[in-house]
């Protein structure tokens, strides 16, 4: 891996870290959101959701028209509206504003991943994306370690003042900016040899016309929804149903962030070698397990609650790498933007859709105690077996063709 290399794999994934943590702060702070406004879990449920279904919505618009412009310009055009969103959040003083300003990031923060993703996958060819996708996915292990806990302390010690960890977000962002117009090269291949003139909507047609892309799209959204669905109230239950301090539970996502990151960088070097279906089929069965032991866990030491959530982080961040991996190996590079934006709006729509079953499923009791987190885990379980099987089916002359490859050049670089 190059230098320059090495520094645009470093500048994407910093972009990913400041998005993944505005997405994923919304769910610990539950602790602080539902007492503050006196809400509901439904209604909290839609804080979450609200972001996830207008990344939706613009990940489908913005995939008519993406793959039009210039890669560089649609990140640094969808990052800009990603910050005003995230600060507006930052000082919204009612629920209906933060609802609003969750609206407005997610519109932008939608199209980020997808335009990421891309970006990775015209770069970087197949045998070698798995390691470029761990240095990009592993943000969300670094929003884990650093975003989360620091946040969540500088909550603590603003008096609970929920307001803070979007300001630091948003603040952080502006001064990544200037680095994507300095190092981020202009992609604009793609335009040359898409060479299109038809109506805007020939994009969504062309991924719903093609079946190994259909499928892959169902793939990510299940994927996604089978993960997100025990995560938005894993605070509230580990507080109030096992009794642990605000003051501790940030350590849950320091332990679980930093054995994640570890856990990127290693597994997308193996994926590379051993093939990223094996990698994924593993990951999702070994998960099964944990989404069980979490969702109904015993009463324990708080070390041993560490140990559970930081085997989930691996795992689950083990899926994420082979899947994005071997999602964007489905569709040629002049139509890879549109379709990972509609890819990444499939994902947004699962984890809203997961939000909201969730919040259905479960209620407070007025001590804060989460009733009915069982069955969140026990659908979570489903969904995750459905997109197991159904990654299977979709990937598996994929995966086995691209290893073929592997192996052949491996062997070519001996006999030289």
């Amino acid at each position: 891996m190059t230098r320059q290399e090495r520094i645009i794999l470093c500048i994407l994934a910093s972009l990913n870290f400041t998005h993944i943590l505005d997405f994923i702060i919304m769910m610990p702070l539950s602790n602080y959101l539902i007492p503050y406004f006196k809400i509901t879990a439904m209604q909290f449920s839609l804080l979450v959701a609200s972001y996830s279904i207008s990344a939706f919505i613009s990940g489908l618009l913005i995939a008519m028209f993406i793959d039009r412009f210039d890669r560089k310009r649609s990140l640094l055009f969808a990052y800009t509206g990603f910050l005003v969103g995230t600060i507006a959040c930052g000082f919204a003083p009612t629920y209906g504003l933060l609802l609003a300003a969750r609206i407005l990031a997610g519109l932008f923060g939608g199209i980020i991943g997808a335009q990421v993703l891309s970006i990775v996958a015209d770069l970087f060819v197949y045998i070698r994306r798995g390691r470029a996708m761990g240095v990009v996915m592993s943000a969300f292990a670094a929003a884990s370690i650093l975003g989360v806990p620091l946040s969540l302390y500088l909550t603590n010690l603003f008096k609970f003042n929920w307001h803070v960890p979007f300001l630091l977000i948003g603040s952080l962002g502006i001064l990544f900016v200037p680095l994507i117009i300095r190092f981020i090269p202009k992609m604009k291949d793609h335009i040359v040899t898409t060479g299109r003139t038809g109506s805007p909507f020939d994009a969504l047609i062309i991924v719903w016309r093609v079946p190994a892309q259909r499928s892959a799209l169902l793939f990510s959204g299940l994927l996604m929804m089978g993960h997100f669905l025990i995560i938005p109230f894993i605070n509230p239950f580990i507080e109030f149903n096992k009794g642990f301090s605000k003051d501790i539970i940030p350590m849950i996502y320091l332990f679980g962030g930093i054995a994640s990151f570890l856990g990127a960088i290693l597994l997308g070097r193996i994926s590379d070698k051993l093939g990223k279906l094996p990698i994924f089929m593993w990951s999702v069965f070994f998960s099964l397990f944990m989404v069980l032991i979490i969702t109904r866990m015993p009463t324990v030491h708080f070390s041993v609650v560490l140990c559970f959530f930081a085997i989930w982080f691996v795992l689950g961040t083990s899926r994420a790498i082979t899947a994005q991996a071997m999602i964007s190996e489905v569709v040629k590079s002049e139509q890879r933007g549109s379709f990972m934006s509609v890819n990444g709006s499939v994902q947004q729509l699962g984890s809203g859709l997961a939000a909201l079953a969730a919040g259905a499923i479960v209620f407070t009791e007025k001590s804060g105690k989460i009733l009915n987190y069982s069955w969140v885990g026990y659908l979570s379980i489903l969904v995750l077996l459905s997109s197991m099987i159904l990654g299977y089916f979709v990937f598996r002359k994929i995966d086995k063709k691209q290893n073929k490859a592997v192996l052949e050049n491996e062997l070519l670089q001996e006999v030289i």
